[in-house]
């Protein structure tokens, strides 16, 4: 797998895309194929990152270098018939979420992955939620299993996290790590109220 970490994109927009998926193949044959077929005219994409929670979710979240270039991409005819064809593999409802404000943890990620945790929640103060993903010297030492994260933050507070870790055996042996107190009451407010989806077998697409 080519290696390729987010640090190297200066500006970004994410879209976040979650939906119930029994049609697992399907669903990802049809990813790929927009990556072979319609990222070339995709002005802007930088890339993506995509997989199935255990209950059955499909999960993507998609960075572009501005909301202009997202939007222009969703004006695309062949884009939109794409997604009809994606939405008709969907089981029901699927939740769309537009992000300009998007703060890099370390290198930002990494399609070098074994394993990404994407965690779903809200705070009402989204600069202090920042100002720990920016805080990442603890981290770094502490967390050598972490390959980097995104984290983007909707008007009302609500928040996408998505975290790069080597591999699912290093993040659950990270988990068992004591962080600092200062820490652990920072991560204590972030994810009050978050819920998190573990996607076991992530794939990549970034732009050559």
């Amino acid at each position: 797998m080519r290696t390729h970490t987010y640090d190297q994109e200066a500006a970004m927009f994410i879209q976040m895309i979650q939906g119930p998926c029994s049609k697992q193949d399907e669903a990802r044959q049809m990813i790929n194929t927009w990556h072979q077929e319609l990222a070339p005219g995709a002005t802007g994409w930088l890339g993506g990152t995509h997989g199935f929670t255990d209950d059955g979710q499909l999960i993507g979240v998609i960075r572009f270098d501005s909301r202009e270039a997202a939007m222009a991409n969703s004006d695309r005819p062949e884009q939109g018939e794409w997604a009809a064809r994606l939405m008709a593999l969907m089981d029901g409802p699927v939740e769309f979420h537009d992000c300009d404000d998007v703060t890099l943890l370390m290198d930002g990620g990494s399609d070098d992955a074994g394993f990404v945790q994407i965690i779903r929640g809200r705070v009402d103060d989204p600069s202090r939620l920042k100002a720990m993903m920016a805080d990442t010297t603890t981290l770094h030492e502490m967390r050598p299993d972490i390959l980097g994260g995104t984290l983007a933050i909707e008007d009302d507070g609500s928040f996408v996290e998505t975290i790069a870790f080597t591999s699912e055996a290093a993040a659950r042996e990270g988990e068992k790590i004591e962080p600092p107190p200062e820490v652990r009451s920072e991560l204590a407010y972030a994810m009050q109220s978050a819920t998190f989806y573990d996607l076991h077998q992530p794939w990549f697409e970034s732009r050559a």
